[in-house]
């Protein structure tokens, strides 16, 4: 069985992603930066029935986050499956006329190189087994911009191109590039902006393989 690779894994969205993905029979490959979390959530998943592995990563640090998806790999077998989502820091979420050049590095980083080296570890594989699909979960602000989250705002729309300009270059090698817009805070309550909820929209986009771009719910007005 291949191996489904969630970049940004947590107790939230990463969890039900892996539960819903691991229901299909895929290995689950867990990336974060605090091994001892991810250690705490594959047991979890583990204790599921599923096998699954955490393998610790800084998406800023581009060596750590090809060293986290070769061990995944070797350990779990081929990444069919990587999901793009780390969780932003709040020092991303300056006003507009706060936000100097210093300002934009981390999040350039974080969104545009740390997808992008995570893209370039994984295509091989999937090439290799001529199958494959690629999902970026972003933000309202990754196609509506906000001035009180100037860091997102800029990186997300980076990251957004790169992810259109990957999925039209990759379609007709049978792997499916697609990004998920969620303009709703996650587990706020309502029953369609569950993890769960959220996780069956993702496992849908990799079965049905649509268009590039998703949304979760309608931007508001």
């Amino acid at each position: 069985m291949t191996t489904i690779a969630i970049v940004g894994a947590g107790k939230g969205l990463g969890l039900a992603v892996a539960d819903r993905f691991g229901r299909e029979g895929f290995d689950v490959a867990l990336i974060s930066r605090n091994q001892d979390r991810l250690d705490s959530l594959a047991a979890e998943l583990r204790s599921s029935g599923y096998r699954a592995q955490g393998f610790a990563a800084n998406v800023r640090d581009g060596d750590s986050l090809r060293a986290a998806l070769e061990a995944a790999t070797e350990q779990l077998g081929p990444i069919e499956v990587l999901q793009y989502s780390p969780l932003p820091a709040k020092e991303y979420m300056r006003s507009v006329l706060e936000t100097t050049a210093e300002d934009l590095v981390g999040p350039i980083e974080f969104s545009v190189y740390g997808s992008v080296n995570a893209v370039r570890q994984v295509l091989p594989g999937m090439r290799a087994i001529g199958t494959g699909t690629i999902l970026f979960v972003n933000g309202g602000s990754a196609v509506r911009p906000g001035a009180r989250v100037t860091g997102t705002s800029v990186a997300f729309a980076g990251e957004s191109a790169y992810a259109q300009l990957l999925h039209d270059a990759v379609a007709e090698e049978h792997v499916h590039v697609g990004q998920l817009i969620i303009p709703f805070g996650i587990d706020d309550g309502q029953d369609d902006h569950s993890s769960a909820a959220v996780a069956e929209r993702l496992w849908t986009m990799h079965t049905e393989r649509g268009d590039f771009r998703t949304y979760a719910e309608p931007l508001p007005e």
